[in-house]
């Protein structure tokens, strides 16, 4: 979310979360289409629109999420190869009026040294930089213990006071007790560090578990901030 500093200055905070989760307001997809993928921050589009985007170790599920929120099964490429998204790609979703941003994954060992250094300048860059950026979801693969990568990630986002939001992926794939123990755990880890926990959702790929939760969140941000672009 933003505001503006005494000279007007666009500031990002983070929005009222509770208030926000509380009055869900449902978005429909009506038209999405691909824009360009950038390699440098200064090649993507004009910074004139909210713009989420969703980040996560290799192999999590990230593309199949993406497609799912979109209602479209080839919207961003599907492989079984980790570490196949290497470039900041935006969509403009309804009406061009938001963008969607697929971004590289983290923590993926199989590339060489090189590739990792890049990759990581890649997304340290875009994150720390991007002004109109409301909103980061940071995928995680719920079937996993917790990752030190991935506490690590989200810990450098609070300290960078970047907003972000947690999307537990394939959550199809265990039982719902075997669910609630790994949120648990989750939640048992972040809470020695963190006074609350982001907004978190619940996601299942193959079913569209979460769909309408994260499209309205994303819908209530965009209301919440909407005239602070007007402005701008």
């Amino acid at each position: 979310m933003w505001t503006r500093t005494h000279d007007g200055t666009p500031r990002r905070i983070q929005p009222h979360l509770a208030r926000l989760v509380q009055r869900p307001r449902r978005m429909i997809i009506r038209d999405v289409k691909f824009v360009k993928s950038s390699q440098k921050i200064n090649q993507c589009p004009d910074p004139d629109r909210p713009e989420y985007a969703f980040i996560g170790r290799s192999n999590v599920g990230k593309s199949s999420l993406i497609n799912m929120l979109m209602s479209r099964n080839k919207l961003a490429k599907v492989s079984g190869k980790p570490g196949k998204t290497q470039l900041i790609n935006h969509f403009a979703v309804n009406d061009e009026s938001w963008y969607l941003v697929d971004l590289p994954g983290y923590g993926y060992a199989k590339v060489s040294k090189t590739q990792r250094q890049e990759f990581q300048s890649i997304i340290t860059d875009y994150i720390s930089k991007r002004k109109n950026l409301v909103n980061l979801f940071v995928l995680v693969d719920s079937r996993h213990e917790p990752q030190k990568i991935d506490l690590a990630f989200m810990e450098w986002l609070g300290e960078s006071q970047i907003p972000f939001s947690i999307v537990f992926t394939k959550i199809d794939k265990m039982s719902s007790n075997e669910l609630q123990k790994s949120l648990a755990r989750y939640r048992k880890i972040m809470l020695l560090e963190w006074e609350e926990l982001p907004p978190n959702f619940r996601s299942s790929a193959t079913s569209a578990i979460g769909r309408e939760e994260i499209l309205s969140y994303i819908n209530s941000l965009n209301e919440e901030m909407g005239d602070y672009f007007k402005k701008a």
